[in-house]
């Protein structure tokens, strides 16, 4: 099969590799209809180089059709699904409780990591993602979500990913309808978590330094601000000079403002792997300009919510602040089947609340992955989010 492949600091390719096998009886294998590149992606792309290996394959946002299925599988062939990016069990004492993230079946526990995810680099098992044309779902007796064949990929495929994490972390926030959010940064996460608040009536604010961006956004009713010196106090005079009630990070460790963090990646890419990787899991520290930007927004009492990935293990936090604020922290990886039935009709419902059919600016070919990714990166030509189309010959009305 043809499958994209890690081959080393902003360079991936598109090769030819094994088709995947099933191992287990209730693993599943899909053909690969639509998956489509991450935020999360473009840190294998740049900081986390340490952790891959050439020919990784990447991609963890991934929908198709069932082709073969194992005995215990739960699922037939010919079943269209989309998977979580997160590969957990659903039996375990963490999957019982909800939380898929921390699977006690498939942690990583090698590199102290919490759950197994699709193409993602050691910290995270190395498991073979699904920008490619075929790929093997594990625990497909509880992972996968089985969804109708009316609607387009475009409404159901960011349920494995985006879609839920940007619920998760305007839920973490805490907010709903009267209340006020801001979302710094209005990536594809950003975008949905600022239409999810508007969904549940609250008050949108957003900052984001790409024009595009923040015409989308505007189009859902959120007040979408440039990102400048003065934008923080131009958002607490709109909401009694208190800030808002709640901040989501939808930015992470790549934060636009950050040039010593910025320093520190580059600086450890330099270092041969072994050395970066063990300097990145004791001392790797992260761009924060975006993260201190929402505590410093945030209200008193206020919660900050972290959606966007950060990776550093010595990255300073001003906890005097932090303290003196009483803020709240909530993160971390999004517990994916947590929120399906609370998102799955949303996505169905012919207004589509969401947007989900408003958010892809831009549907390739899997062959154009490599110019898609430095598109993706440098935010070039309007691209807000790319879904890479693994055969590109059907048409769209055959989703």
């Amino acid at each position: 099969m043809r499958a994209l492949t890690w081959q080393g600091k902003r360079k991936v390719s598109v090769e030819t590799v094994p088709d995947p096998t099933m191992t287990q009886p209730d693993d599943v294998i899909i053909e690969v209809t639509s998956t489509a590149i991450c935020g999360s992606d473009l840190h294998l792309y740049e900081v986390l180089v340490p952790f891959m290996d050439e020919g990784d394959i990447i991609g963890h946002e991934t929908m198709g059709k069932v082709v073969d299925a194992g005995p215990d599988a739960h699922l037939s062939i010919g079943d269209r699904v989309v998977v979580p990016f997160i590969i957990s069990c659903g039996t375990c004492w963490m999957c019982r409780r909800g939380l898929t993230t921390q699977c006690e079946t498939t942690q990583v526990r090698e590199y102290g990591s919490g759950a197994a995810l699709y193409g993602y680099s050691r910290l995270y098992g190395s498991v073979p993602g699904g920008q490619a044309e075929y790929l093997r779902v594990p625990h497909a007796n509880t992972n996968p979500i089985a969804v109708g064949s009316e609607l387009t990929d475009h409404r159901y495929l960011f349920l494995s990913d985006i879609l839920p994490t940007a619920w998760q972390g305007v839920r973490y926030a805490g907010v709903g309808a009267g209340d006020s959010l801001a979302v710094y940064g209005l990536g594809p996460v950003g975008q949905f978590a600022a239409r999810i608040g508007i969904h549940l009536g609250a008050q949108v604010f957003a900052v984001d330094p790409v024009p595009e961006r923040r015409a989308l956004a505007a189009r859902y009713g959120v007040h979408a601000f440039e990102l400048t010196d003065d934008v923080n106090d131009r958002i607490r005079d709109l909401t009694e000079g208190r800030g808002p009630d709640a901040v989501v990070d939808a930015v992470g460790m790549e934060a636009h403002g950050s040039p010593l963090g910025k320093l520190a990646h580059q600086a450890t890419g330099l270092l041969p792997d072994p050395a970066a990787r063990k300097l990145m899991a004791t001392a790797g520290t992260d761009r924060l300009a975006a993260l201190h930007a929402s505590i410093d927004l945030v209200r008193r009492g206020g919660t900050v919510s972290l959606s966007g990935v950060y990776g550093g293990q010595a990255s300073p936090l001003p906890m005097l602040t932090l303290f003196d604020k009483q803020v709240q922290l909530r993160m971390g990886q999004c517990n994916v089947t947590e929120w399906i039935d609370d998102l799955l009709p949303l996505v169905e419902d012919p207004l589509d609340p969401l947007g989900t059919d408003d958010l892809v600016t831009h549907r390739l070919p899997l062959s154009e992955a490599p110019s898609a990714y430095e598109m993706f990166q440098q935010k070039s030509d309007g691209c807000v989010k790319v879904v890479l189309d693994p055969r590109p010959r059907r048409s769209e009305s055959a989703l």
